[in-house]
């Protein structure tokens, strides 16, 4: 695989709106998880809620697509000169031939939430101001960014839940390596609405406290909110060596269960296996590994016995959702980032909240933060009915 070079990235989550922010929360080990006070909520579960969301304006000529995952999204698109980043793209390579691909779970849902909490007491009808398409739609992020810049290449939203946002990056290397555009905007938005905490409530999968992966007492997950963004072009030749660079990437999909991974992590184990291929890395070559690490019992079971099998234990690894909370289709774009943060200043960041691990699990997860030379990490992102997809990222001048 030629390499493809994350020439600008942003994230904004609960830790942190930008990734100075965010560096500084990693680095000082906090988290961003509160107990829930998200409006209409009344569960007892900790959530990563992102601060300012409601004050964000939409530009006028785009007020249709005014809702809580569009506001999360300019806001972040605001932030580390990332839209500047997208304007000199433009410039370079025409609007036409840079891509657009997001990933979002549950999209602008709230939205719809507060439409039926308005609907006309007679009819039922709902309100005329609604627009379903420029809002819940799950294309709606896309259509909104795009919109927004101008942009004219291929536009796709990629939904397959909580490996969304990671699977962008594979979508994106496709069209590249196909020749369709030359660069492309890849990332992912999702927000708190009551649809997402309800419903992971009525599975039995929300903790009533913050998180725990990988803890011998996990219990749940917390739901976190989140947006992040990256601009994937071609690596030059005379690239910076703290530049951050796609090594590889592997996909499954076993479909074993809606909700729960297989048994043995047989599609885990093919994507990281086949992540590791593309990147012609053998498991000790990795430094780091982002876990999806959600802290319900089963999926950080599943994980980490495959961990163990593929890199013994003694890779280090750890679940940053303990400080976000799990941002669902925005996670993978998000740990990605993370990850790109962890490269470019020698951090493997702490596991936060987890107290004991698993003694089942023996894996060399990290309960404080690791200050050392870190030239390749790979980053885990599961999703329902088994969608899995692995992402590897290398510092150019380790690589």
């Amino acid at each position: 695989m030629n390499p493809l070079w994350l020439s600008h990235f942003t994230s904004t989550s609960s830790i942190g709106r930008g990734i100075g922010p965010t560096l500084a929360a990693l680095e000082k080990g906090r988290a961003g998880l509160a107990p829930c006070a998200f409006d209409g909520v009344d569960l007892a579960t900790f959530v990563g809620q992102v601060a300012g969301v409601d004050g964000v304006e939409l530009p006028s000529r785009l007020a249709d697509h005014d809702c809580r995952n569009n506001r999360l999204a300019l806001m972040a698109l605001l932030q580390d000169n990332f839209s500047e980043a997208v304007h000199a793209a433009i410039e370079n390579y025409g609007a036409h031939r840079i891509g657009l691909f997001l990933g979002t779970s549950t999209s602008g849902i709230l939205q719809t939430e507060l439409a039926y909490c308005h609907r006309d007491p007679v009819t039922g009808a709902l309100p005329a101001d609604f627009h379903y398409a420029a809002t819940h739609n799950t294309y709606s992020v896309v259509d909104f960014a795009q919109k927004y810049f101008g942009l004219e290449g291929p536009a796709v939203a990629v939904s397959s839940a909580c490996s969304s946002s990671a699977k962008v990056f594979a979508s994106a290397r496709r069209m590249m390596r196909a020749g369709l555009i030359d660069a492309a905007l890849v990332g992912g938005v999702d927000s708190l609405c009551q649809t997402t905490l309800y419903g992971f409530n009525s599975l039995g999968l929300v903790s009533g406290q913050a998180c725990r992966p990988f803890d011998v007492e996990r219990d749940g997950l917390s739901i976190g909110e989140a947006a992040a963004f990256v601009m994937l072009e071609y690596a030059p030749d005379n690239l910076d060596e703290n530049a951050v660079l796609l090594l590889g990437l592997g996909e499954s999909s076993d479909a074993y269960h809606m909700s729960s991974p297989h048994p043995d992590g047989l599609g885990a184990r093919m994507a990281m296996e086949s992540a590791l291929e593309m990147a012609e890395l053998k498991p000790g070559q990795i430094d780091y590994i982002n876990l999806h690490g959600t802290a319900t019992p089963s999926n950080d079971a599943v994980e980490g016995t495959v961990i163990h099998a593929l890199f013994g234990s003694a890779t280090p690894c750890s679940s940053t959702k303990g400080a976000t909370g799990h941002a669902l289709g925005a996670a993978g774009a998000l740990e990605a980032v993370i990850c790109a943060l962890a490269l470019q200043n020698d951090l493997l960041p702490a596991g936060l909240n987890t107290r004991q691990i698993d003694p089942q699990l023996d894996i060399a997860y990290l309960l404080g933060n690791r200050h050392q030379p870190v030239a390749r990490v790979l980053s885990n992102s599961f999703g329902f009915g088994g969608t899995n997809i692995s992402l590897i990222l290398g510092r150019a001048g380790a690589v």
